[in-house]
């Protein structure tokens, strides 16, 4: 069963002033005309170069952007006619994981309050009762542990930053999750631990994802399905050994080739 279903998806930018200072008349199409289906409980694997339109879809689909055209729908329900009480409920289910875990906390805040701000935000009412508890229970879930709560973002590492913002989008039980190159930024081996991490959660939690990423390898590895972006088009998508083993477009090999296989 298809979690989220997107239809035509378009988002056209202008591409901006003329030389001579009008208008050029030239637009940029950072995702054209996309179609896909998201599985309840699988991973969606988005691989394609910088510049492909990856993170620009995975904005779109939680709405952080709008789009120019098409249609999005979560869990059968129309995404875009969501006015902004209902899109506020929505947004419990539909997270993200940042791609630069140095920039994606708030340096101002400490741990306990990062991971605790979802759950004040949208259970005001609750927000005295049982925020601590479940932000420790969060923590231990992607492997840290409550001394770290009064610390501040900048006394840790990429890899426990990271580990700090997926604890956040964890925080309201989400169905969906878009990990928008959650390791891009992180050595190999640190990295590594994250993608088994998400793997595990992902079993844990129940969890949908869109695994964004310029890495076949780790695509491969996570996914159950993989869509090939190009140039802000979907130029291949199935099932993640068909991919890998059987490409059929040529951009998706080129990607085979330029890509080492890495150890997760």
């Amino acid at each position: 069963m298809a979690l989220v279903e997107l239809r035509n998806l378009t988002k056209i930018y202008p591409q901006g002033e003329s030389l001579l200072g009008g208008k050029s008349g030239s637009e940029v199409r950072a995702v054209d005309d996309v179609s896909l289906d998201i599985h309840a409980g699988g991973t969606l694997g988005l691989v394609g170069e910088s510049g492909s339109g990856k993170s620009t879809l995975g904005r779109l689909i939680l709405r952080l952007i709008e789009p120019t055209s098409g249609r999005i729908r979560f869990e059968g329900r129309d995404l875009l006619a969501a006015g902004p009480r209902e899109m506020r409920r929505m947004r419990r289910d539909m997270q993200i994981i940042f791609q630069d875990p140095f920039a994606s906390l708030d340096p101002r805040y400490r741990v306990e309050d990062i991971i605790a701000e979802p759950l004040i935000i949208h259970e005001a009412k609750n927000r005295k009762t049982g925020i601590r508890s479940r932000v420790e229970e969060l923590l231990r879930a992607v492997g840290l542990d409550e001394s770290i709560l009064r610390r501040f973002p900048h006394e840790f590492s990429g890899g426990q930053r990271q580990r700090i913002g997926i604890a956040r989008a964890l925080a309201l039980r989400p169905k969906f999750i878009v990990a928008d190159e959650p390791v891009s930024a992180l050595d190999v081996s640190v990295g590594a631990q994250i993608v088994n991490l998400l793997a595990q959660l992902q079993r844990d939690f129940g969890l949908t994802y869109l695994f964004i990423s310029h890495s076949m390898p780790v695509v491969r590895y996570l996914s159950t399905r993989i869509a090939v972006m190009y140039r802000g088009k979907i130029v291949e998508v199935g099932a993640s050994e068909q991919i890998t083993a059987r490409p059929q477009h040529p951009y998706t090999r080129s990607l085979l080739e330029a890509t080492p296989e890495i150890v997760v």
